[in-house]
């Protein structure tokens, strides 16, 4: 019987788009390791979805004029697409908005209930009297109960990556007004996740994992405590109980659920409904879940846990291969401050083996890396073209014009010609063994390795010599013949990585079958079908001109300097209409970007600010209320359809939203998670 292999991808949130950051942590290592293992005659099964519940959505939708629903329809459609773009091989990919989720997350919830994993308790909440309702935790924001930083979010802080209760936070706020919170009771639902400390301990300590993995995980379960996992939304799977009215799971509880619900999908699809017991319910299942490190804690102690406290057999993740995090020319992605590579703008000038063979080259594995364009434009021309392609090129030319355009024959072999076929079969044995421990950076490496090894031994052999001594014809063809299996070599070994490219390279042999769907132990043999005709080569990598790289640096720069190209996602600015006046009010989030005292003036500012759609000057009473200093690039609230007007003879187009007794206590309210130009209501 074949090995079962059960490989999952992180659910993308299906909040906006995904970036090539993404791709590198959770998604090409598992495509990669999926497609490896599938060669190797492994039963596997690859199975991702959109994770499309949770506040910062309700958040994003109502910012967008969109229900939740519409929200993640968008998203969901985008990322797929995406995904179909880079050639994942997903045997399903799923959402978490299905009925069958919704079904299972809502048992597994009851299973810990029933058996005393779960408890009630009212306790004090945040609750806002200005808007006059609980604030979930990603509408607060406060200080870090850790490091202080003043601007931590209700779950955990971005700066010392703490996570905890909103409670904890000293002087909470509420996101969107920047006004105080107070605490009152409210039910909700805890997971005792400390009952499980003991077995969560003891099934971790032989764990063959990361050292970045296990030991955050082994500190983590240290102290571990209860942990609330309801809030009160309406968008979310409901808390099945009927005094949980207005109450739904923590996203963070059902999402690694769509695991297997995505799982039980697929097996319907196939018409086997039962089957996913085949996967979840055996034991000898290999289970790995491919993550980015800030996932660490939800599925090497969260998840665990759940399913230890499930009536259910299910199979307890393997693997966990996290990996750190990609930047962007030593920066992070980042949409709202324009530091992005816009995907359909990239696939239509480079190719997905392109990024794929270079995000693999510079997978995130043990430490953060860069995606740099002169590096990527280097990886593509010197290592795919320069070396890869180069020597098939060359090969195949060779024996087209050689060889009658057949594969030739091999006769005895020297002392060149062994080391040769030696350093092919060490090479498919390294990047086995690479493959299978996630090791793509040292694929990459490996396959180039061996690129040069036959580029140089094509060079000693000298063909182009050969070829002119009817006595040499026979070592001619051997080297010939060594050299197409060293590019049958190189098609086996790289297809995980460029499964289109690897394709080609693999019918340029003679083969016309489908690579991906070989076995591996029965291609690395390397026999060849000596006489067979040979179709023409043809150019399998394409060399990146400077000039792309160089518009690609530029774009990347005027995306994030120009502050004057305004967002899709901004609504038009509001016409004026004959209902109340306050209808009338055109509120947006700007950012101020220039400050500067004004001669004369105790209390006026003179603001440059950027509102997205364009840049405007306002003339702010504030000065006496806080440091200039402490205001630039701060995200503020602006009233920009108020009439212009002349203060101590400067324009002023627009007013910045404050609120305080006199000029001497004003509070300014900030914004921290809302986009440039969005309406504020």
């Amino acid at each position: 019987m074949k090995k079962k292999v059960l490989i999952t991808s992180a659910l993308p949130y299906a909040n906006g788009p995904i970036h090539f950051g993404h791709i590198a942590g959770a998604y090409l290592p598992a495509d990669v390791y999926a497609r490896f293992e599938r060669l190797k005659g492994k039963d596997v099964l690859y199975i991702c979805g959109s994770d499309e519940y949770g506040v910062a959505i309700t958040l994003s939708a109502e910012i967008a004029n969109r229900t939740p629903k519409e929200h993640v329809d968008i998203y969901h459609e985008m990322i797929k697409n995406f995904f179909e773009k880079l050639n994942f091989s997903f045997d399903h990919y799923s959402r978490t908005t299905t009925e069958t989720h919704k079904k299972l997350s809502q048992e597994f919830f009851l299973d810990l209930y029933n058996s005393g994993y779960i408890e009630a308790k009212t306790e004090d909440h945040l609750f806002s009297e200005k808007e006059n309702k609980f604030l979930a935790d990603r509408y607060v924001i406060g200080t870090c109960p850790k490091c202080e930083y003043e601007f931590a979010r209700g779950d955990e802080c971005p700066k010392c990556s703490r996570t905890f209760d909103a409670k904890e936070l000293k002087n909470p706020r509420s996101k969107l007004t920047n006004s105080k919170l107070i605490l009152k009771p409210s039910k909700h639902w805890y997971m005792r996740f400390d009952k499980f400390k003991d077995k969560l301990s003891t099934w971790i300590k032989d764990k063959d994992w990361k050292d970045n993995v296990l030991n955050f995980s082994k500190e983590y379960i240290k102290d571990l405590r209860e942990r609330a996992i309801t809030r009160d939304s309406t968008w979310g799977v409901p808390v099945p109980l009927d005094e949980a009215k207005g109450k739904v799971l923590y996203v963070w509880f059902d999402a690694p659920i769509g695991y297997i619900s995505a799982t039980m999908e697929w097996a319907e699809k196939i018409g086997e409904k039962e089957k996913y017991k085949d996967y979840w319910f055996d034991e000898k299942t290999k289970l790995v879940n491919f993550i980015g490190k800030d996932n660490i804690p939800f599925h090497a102690v969260f998840f665990p846990a759940m399913l230890m406290g499930q009536k259910q057999p299910y199979k307890i993740v393997d693997d966990l291969p996290a990996n750190e995090f990609l930047m962007l020319e030593k920066r992070q992605f980042s949409k709202s401050e324009k530091w992005y590579i816009d995907l359909k703008s990239f696939f239509e000038k480079f190719t997905t083996d392109q990024i794929r063979f270079y995000l693999a080259a510079i997978a995130p594995e043990t430490h953060d890396s860069d995606f740099l364009w002169k590096d990527f434009q280097m990886h593509c021309n010197s290592e795919l073209v320069g070396k890869f392609g180069n020597f098939i090129h060359r090969t195949l030319t060779f024996i087209q014009r050689f060889a009658d355009k057949k594969i030739p024959k091999s006769y005895s072999l020297d002392a060149m010609d062994q080391k040769f076929l030696d350093d092919i079969n060490k090479s498919i044995t390294d990047i086995d063994i690479a493959y299978s421990n996630y090791k793509l950076r040292k694929a990459t490496q490996i396959i180039m390795e061996l690129s040069q090894i036959a580029n140089v031994y094509f060079d000693h052999k000298k063909p182009w010599v050969l070829a002119k001594d009817e006595s040499k014809k026979e070592e001619l063809y051997t080297s010939l013949n060594l050299c197409l299996k060293c590019i049958k070599a190189l098609a086996l070994i790289s297809n995980p990585i460029i499964p289109t490219s690897s394709q080609k390279i693999w019918e340029m042999t003679g083969n016309v079958t489908n690579l991906s769907q070989q076995k591996w132990d029965s291609v690395k043999n390397l026999s060849l079908e000596e006489g067979n005709k040979l179709p023409p080569p043809e150019v399998i990598f394409q060399k990146i001109e400077d000039e792309k790289v160089i518009e690609e640096m530029d774009k990347l720069k005027e995306k994030s300097d120009d502050q004057n190209m305004p967002k899709k996602s901004i609504p038009d600015l509001k016409n004026e209409i004959s209902y109340k006046d306050f209808d009338k009010i055109d509120m947006r989030v700007g950012k101020i970007i220039e400050v500067e005292k004004i001669e004369k003036s105790e209390k006026l500012l003179k603001l440059q600010v950027d509102l997205g759609f364009e840049k405007r000057q306002i003339i702010s009473g504030i000065a006496k209320s806080i440091n200039p200093d402490e205001l630039l690039n701060k995200k503020v609230i602006v009233v920009v359809n108020i009439k212009k007007a002349k203060l101590m003879g400067f324009e002023s187009n627009g007013m910045i939203l404050a609120s305080g007794e006199d000029d001497d206590s004003l509070e300014i309210p900030f914004i921290q998670d809302m986009e440039i130009g969005a309406s504020v209501c």
